[in-house]
């Protein structure tokens, strides 16, 4: 583990304008930066950085964050993989604590593990780049392929010989241990060595380790399977990863657009073509952890398969997951008899960019075409694309986008509105039953009511921030900007009171009363740590271990607007109060009396329905009446409020 020490030196090192300007062109806009934000596409620059805070906002989508959450963002890394890439880019020793015996055993098989597939990666290279066989047999087939050197030792291609034991020979001469290379599915368990006589492919995670292998056969064997790949492991779990992903993530996020394909080599080709945002499910089903990590980098997925049968097939398994992730799915298919690889090298990129364009499809409209092609005039069967439609419709979470898909489809289908919208509410009560009771919940459904009255389920929003403030809650939100922003401040100097602490004084009676339940943990939580000593400074938010804490401070302490630098100078304009960075006790006074002030009003009115109810208790709960009122209207008066 690292070390608290190390990472607050990453911190106060690391300058949020120099790491964002490695990946965004940003430009100066009076103290801070602007920028066309990396995380979602836009014309017109929303994403703002704060030299001064050492943050950076996005006010379209919301991210928000200090240097290590903007590398975790953008490179879709961990925390620790994030504090590590900034030690590394300011050349900072990081410090780390002690692991227990089994923590240290742990760490040190994985770490061996990738440490192994690296050394086999570079043992496969230096046969295919410098044996006569590699050459003569790998090199020429990758060349055949159209690939160039620096293509080949970007996606870590490489060769092994028709040998049974070149690598377990090699390895054990490096002092590698052939348990490991076992464990790996490099050896079989008699110690032979699994790949042999093939090209090689590596297969890498997400931030460029080398996870896996895949091999293709050179010679034409009935017996022997055209590839073979990886067995899983620890440190390489098949559905979960997609062939090119970390050659492709960047160029992925900055077209807002993944391209789906089926081959390694359909990925190395296009990449090469300059057609970089192209992934593949390495010759599996699709699957939904695959279409999830496509979602982290964008919605938007394109499906570009060979215009054959299987090809076709090959879409239609991986529809349902994708709509059931709400992507944004088009299909292309390819001209008959050709592939991604073959079709970019006969056409070249611009031409297979505009083939994209103009012949991608809607895969729901292309399923009913489809399917409709297929019945043909049989009333029977276009009965049964109707029902195969409404089921593929009803796995749209989107409800906008679920009614755009019913009025194609109804055109489509030539079939009356009320039916087809009575089909797809039934396929979706279906789906509900299935989940309910694989969670071991009863299904909440009328049976007495007819399934075309029941309103489809929506979508939950997913929102960056709180925008619809409920009861009290835009002055909870407000107390706890004031704790973010000034909260290790001194508030009376004499008395060595901070501003968290007079805010925890003055408000802990009410905290009960809190309307939204993690603005109360941030203050609880805050308040814990600051009766230990830990002072709530900007860092403290900005660098919690929790992230809905770090994204809120980032929040509060962003705003998309400034004051341009010597503006009162210019228009001699004399300030009559205090800037806001040095105005926090009047900040923290006025907004602990209206959150306590609301308080008061709902506690009045609680009380006065126990006065109600409680006859035997009347006179205490008269007294408390008198009490909570004087309170009120103490307040009020400091407000200069009026309570009616």
């Amino acid at each position: 583990m690292i070390l608290p020490a190390s990472i607050q030196e990453v911190n106060d090192t690391a300058k949020i304008e120099d790491v964002v300007g490695d990946f965004v062109n940003l430009k100066r806009r009076g103290a801070n930066y602007s920028g066309l934000c990396p995380f979602h596409n836009e014309k017109t620059p929303s994403f703002n950085v704060n030299p001064a805070r050492n943050i950076f906002k996005c006010f379209g989508c919301g991210k928000a964050g200090d240097p290590i959450t903007f590398v975790m963002e953008h490179e879709q890394v961990s925390y620790v993989e994030a504090v590590r890439y900034l030690a590394k880019k300011y050349r900072i020793e990081l410090k780390e604590t002690e692991y227990t015996d089994q923590q240290r055993e742990a760490q040190r098989e994985l770490d061996s593990l990738y440490l192994v597939n690296q050394f086999a990666h570079d043992y496969f290279q230096q046969q295919l780049f410098e044996t006569d066989r590699g050459k003569s047999v790998g090199l020429a087939y990758f060349k055949q392929r159209g690939f160039r050197e620096e293509t080949m030792r970007n996606f870590g291609l490489g060769f092994t010989q028709n040998e049974w034991d070149g690598l377990l020979n090699t390895a054990k001469r490096a002092g590698y241990n052939p348990d490991l290379l076992k464990k790996l599915g490099l050896l079989t368990q008699s110690e032979r060595d699994f790949f042999r006589d093939r090209v090689m492919f590596s297969i890498h995670n997400l931030t460029g380790k080398v996870i896996a292998f895949a091999g293709r056969i050179m010679n034409k064997d009935p017996k022997q399977p055209k590839y073979i790949n990886s067995p899983e492991t620890e440190i390489y779990l098949k559905s979960k990863v997609l062939y090119g992903m970390f050659q492709a993530k960047k160029a992925i996020r900055q077209f807002d657009e993944c391209l789906l394909v089926e081959g390694y080599t359909d990925v190395i080709s296009l990449h090469q073509a300059g057609i970089e945002n192209v992934v593949a499910s390495s010759g599996t089903a699709l699957t939904p952890d695959q279409i999830r990590l496509i979602k982290r980098f964008t919605p938007n997925i394109r499906f570009v398969y060979d215009g054959d049968a299987a090809g076709i097939k090959a879409a239609l398994r991986g529809l349902d997951l994708a709509l059931e992730e709400d992507m944004d799915v088009r299909l292309v298919l390819l001209p008959n008899q050709e592939d991604p690889d073959s079709f970019v090298q006969r056409v070249g990129a611009d031409a297979f960019k505009e083939y994209l364009v103009e012949n991608g499809k809607d895969i729901v409209q292309f399923e009913a075409e489809l399917l409709l092609k297929e019945a043909g005039n049989d009333p029977t069967k276009r009965a049964g694309v109707l029902g195969q439609i409404a089921k593929t419709i009803a796995k749209i979470r989107n409800p906008l986008r679920r009614d755009e898909y019913l009025k194609v489809t109804r055109q489509l289908l030539a079939v009356d509105e009320g039916k087809l919208l009575h089909e797809v509410n039934r396929q979706v009560k279906q789906d509900l039953e299935k989940q309910q009771k694989l969670h071991g919940a009863t299904p909440n459904w009328d049976e007495n009511e007819d399934s075309s009255e029941q309103e489809m389920p929506r979508s939950r929003p997913q929102v960056q921030e709180q925008t619809i403030s409920i009861g009290d809650e835009f002055q909870e939100k407000d107390l706890i900007r004031v704790l973010v922003h000034f909260g290790d401040e001194m508030y009376d100097a004499e008395h060595k009171v901070t501003v968290a602490q007079f805010i925890w004084l003055n408000i802990q009676d009410v905290v009960s009363e809190f309307d939204n339940a993690f603005y109360r943990r941030v203050l609880e939580e805050s308040m814990g740590q600051a009766q230990q000593g830990v002072a709530l400074n900007h860092g403290f938010f900005l660098q919690h271990k929790e992230a809905d804490i770090r994204q809120l401070a980032a929040n509060l302490l962003s705003s998309p607007y400034e004051f341009s630098e010597g503006w009162e100078k210019r228009r001699e304009i004399l300030l009559n109060q205090k800037m806001p960075e040095v105005n926090f006790q009047i900040d923290a006074n006025l907004v602990i009396k209206q959150l306590k002030l609301r308080k008061i009003g709902r506690i009045i009115r609680q009380n006065q329905e126990k006065i109600k109810t409680n006859p035997e208790d009347l006179m205490d709960l008269l007294r408390l009446d008198q009490r909570l009122k004087e309170m009120r209207n103490s307040l009020a008066k400091e407000l200069g409020m009026v309570v009616v």
